[in-house]
């Protein structure tokens, strides 16, 4: 059985193999070929206590391309919504469905569900991490450069769970990061030592321009995410904003990324969102393509 958590929990060479399959998929089904079937006659589960737009439409379009069928389960209307434990609803599931994909609020559900299933189990999103946004953005990175280990990224804002996603990335792909991040907004120490001790060149910044000097790939996510209070968040963020002067900073092949949704001129000038550095169309579509790999490799029919 092939859960799908963390970044940290794969060797490069089968995130590698992941991100060679989605792009082979992606390949196929816009040019009309015959598409993979590896979840056919196979009914995967999706979980969802947080609201959603790219990780709704992306996994159930893509089970459905891969040939199985989509379940929407929305946590209010199951019985962990009246209390029922994860590790309950964990093992009732396990004798219905082939999978579970879950977006939840705390990582401790997503452990608790994958403790407790015999089936495959995909972190969609929880509060510590993003795995599935992060190997979308690496494709749209080869899409861009052709290449992942040696480029440098830089991350702008918050230390989310995004930032956690990236670090881990980093350590097994290769790539520098430099994480421009406020005073007290920092990703966990706790992952970037774990990354350091990989041997990852994480670095951390004060100043979002001296962190962008000649990056391939700049990146940044909304400063008030569900969940959080404003209180002086954007007060904060703001010199930490992505604009021209940012990309003129970065190489002149750089790209923009952002995992969406995004508020034009707060943490991103609609400048840089929408002009031609910004990949954040292709990034949000291969979402579809990157999921459809992870999805054969935990519940495909050779997994």
């Amino acid at each position: 059985m092939r859960h799908f958590l963390d970044l940290k929990d794969f060797t490069k060479d089968a995130l590698e193999a992941m991100l060679q399959d989605g792009l082979a998929m992606r390949k196929a089904l816009k040019s009309g070929e015959q598409h993979a079937q590896p979840l056919a006659g196979k009914h995967i589960g999706m979980i969802f206590e947080k609201q959603s737009t790219r990780t709704r439409v992306s996994f159930e379009v893509g089970i459905s391309q891969l040939g199985g069928t989509p379940i929407v389960l929305s946590a209010s209307d199951m019985q962990i919504g009246r209390g029922e434990s994860i590790s309950d609803t964990a093992k009732v599931l396990s004798g219905y469905l082939d999978g579970i994909m879950i977006r939840c609020l705390s990582h401790n559900t997503l452990m608790g569900l994958s403790d407790n299933a015999s089936i495959p189990v995909i972190n969609g999103l929880t509060d510590t991490s993003h795995p599935c946004q992060v190997m979308a953005d690496m494709m749209t990175m080869l899409d861009a450069h052709g290449v992942i280990e040696g480029q440098i990224v830089c991350w702008a804002g918050d230390g989310n769970n995004m930032a956690v996603s990236w670090i881990e990335a980093a350590a097994v792909m290769g790539f520098e990061l430099r994480l421009a991040c406020p005073s007290g907004y920092e990703p966990p120490a706790d992952i970037i030592a774990w990354a350091r001790d990989k041997g990852a060149s994480i670095i951390l910044h004060d100043d979002v321009l001296e962190a962008a000097k000649d990056a391939h790939v700049i990146v940044t996510d909304v400063w008030i995410s569900m969940g959080d209070e404003e209180g002086t968040r954007v007060q904060d963020m703001t010199p930490f904003q992505v604009n021209d002067d940012v990309m003129s900073a970065a190489a002149p092949d750089a790209i923009f990324m952002h995992c969406l949704p995004a508020i034009r001129d707060m943490e991103v000038t609609a400048s840089v969102i929408d002009g031609n550095q910004s990949m954040v169309w292709q990034e949000a579509e291969n979402r579809l393509h990157a999921q459809k790999a992870i999805l054969a490799y935990c519940c495909g029919e050779k997994a």
